[in-house]
C-alpha cells in the first residue's frame, strides 16, 4: 500500500505513524485516542491517517478485467 510520507497541507512527517496507527486500530481501539497517542494533533495530518485506503486492492480487479478482455480480443482477431 502507498501511503503518504508528509501531510499533505502541512508536511508534517506521517508514514512512520501508520503501522502502529494499524495495529492499535484493530485490536479495537478508538481511533480519536489512538491518533492523540501518536501526537496527531492537526486536523489535516489526522485526515491523511485517516482517509488512507488500500487502493490496490480495489484496482486489480479492473486490470484483471482488462487484461481477460484483450485476451478475448485477441482470440476473436485470429
Amino acid at each position: 500500500m502507498l501511503i503518504p510520507v508528509r501531510c499533505f497541507t502541512c508536511g508534517s512527517l506521517i508514514a512512520d505513524k501508520y503501522g502502529t496507527y494499524q495495529e492499535k486500530i484493530k485490536t479495537g481501539e478508538n481511533p480519536s485516542a489512538v491518533l492523540d497517542s501518536l501526537e496527531i494533533k492537526r486536523y489535516c495530518c489526522r485526515r491523511m491517517l485517516l482517509t488512507t485506503v488500500e487502493t490496490i486492492r480495489q484496482v486489480i480487479p479492473f486490470y484483471e478485467a482488462i487484461q481477460k478482455r484483450k485476451q478475448e480480443v485477441q482470440s476473436e482477431l485470429e
